[in-house]
C-alpha cells in the first residue's frame, strides 16, 4: 500500500499532516509516537474504518495494487477483505470459536460448507497459532478461551478471508508478557503471506516485529526508516528523544 500526502480532519480540527508512507510487501511497519500522535488515525484509514465517523475527511492518496481505495467505485465491504484489522482489545464474536473464523469466508463467498469451510477454518486457526490448542473444542464459545488466545481468534478470523494487508492496532496492550510473546512469533510468521502494519507503543516490541518502522508527533510523521536506522541512528531529534524517553 502508498500513502501520499494524506490528511485527516475530524470537524475543523486537522489530525494528520501530508503523510507519505509506503507499506512494503511481506514486511512488517511499525507505527510508534506519543498517545494522541494520529498513528491509530492513519492506520484506520488504510482500510476507511475512518468512513464510520460522520465528522471525518480524508484528502490525499492511499492506493493497494496502484488503485485509489478512496475511489468511488471501491467496494468498501471488499477493501476490508483485502485489508483485515484487528484492534486493540480481543473481540470475538459471540458465536463459537468454529464459527468466528468460519463467517467471514462463508459471507464472503470463499467457502459455503462442508469439508472446503473445515479446511479454511482449520488452516486459519493453524496459521494463528491456535489449532492445536482448541482442535478439540471447535462448538465452545469464542469468549471462553484466554484473552491471548481470543487475540490470535481474531487474528485467525481475519486471515480467514485471504487479505493481502493486516492492521494491528496495539494488539497485546491488553495481554500478558506470555501472550504477548505468541502474538509476536505470530506476527513474524505471518509476515511471509501478508504485509503487516502495528501500532505500537512498546518501543521494543516495535524493534522486534517490524522491518519499517514510521515515528508520528503531533500529527506528522516526523521520520519513516528502516527499524534499525529509527532505533540506532534517527535523522530527527525528536525521534531520538522520544526513543531514549525524554518525552511521550
Amino acid at each position: 500500500m502508498r500513502a501520499r500526502d494524506v490528511n485527516v480532519f475530524y470537524g475543523e480540527k486537522q489530525a494528520l499532516f501530508d503523510v507519505d508512507i509506503d507499506l512494503a510487501q511481506n514486511k512488517v511497519t511499525a507505527l510508534i509516537g506519543p498517545s494522541g500522535c494520529g498513528k491509530s488515525t492513519f492506520l484506520r484509514c488504510l482500510n476507511r474504518m475512518n468512513d464510520i465517523i460522520d465528522i471525518c475527511r480524508v484528502t490525499g492518496s492511499i492506493t493497494l495494487d496502484d488503485r485509489d481505495i478512496y475511489s468511488r467505485d471501491i467496494d468498501v465491504v471488499q477493501l476490508r477483505a483485502r485489508v483485515g484489522m484487528v484492534f486493540q482489545k480481543p473481540n470475538p464474536f459471540p458465536k463459537s470459536i468454529y464459527e468466528n473464523v468460519a463467517y467471514g469466508p462463508r459471507i464472503h463467498g470463499l467457502a459455503s460448507k462442508g469439508r472446503e469451510l473445515d479446511d479454511v477454518v482449520e488452516q486459519s486457526l493453524r496459521r494463528a497459532g491456535l489449532f492445536d490448542e482448541v482442535s478439540d473444542r471447535l462448538q465452545q464459545p469464542g469468549t471462553s478461551l484466554s484473552g491471548g488466545q481470543q487475540q490470535r481468534l481474531c487474528i485467525a478470523r481475519a486471515i480467514a478471508i485471504s487479505p493481502e494487508v493486516i492492521l494491528m492496532d496495539e494488539p497485546c496492550s491488553a495481554l500478558d508478557p506470555i501472550a504477548t510473546a505468541k502474538v509476536e512469533e505470530l506476527i513474524d510468521e505471518l509476515r511471509e503471506h501478508y504485509t503487516i502494519a502495528i501500532v505500537t507503543h512498546n518501543m521494543q516490541q516495535a524493534a522486534r516485529v517490524s522491518q519499517f518502522t514510521a515515528f508520528f508527533h503531533l500529527g506528522e510523521l516526523v521520520e519513516f526508516e528502516a527499524t534499525e536506522q529509527i532505533f540506532t541512528n534517527p535523522h530527527d531529534q525528536r525521534t531520538q528523544d522520544y526513543i531514549t524517553g525524554r518525552f511521550g
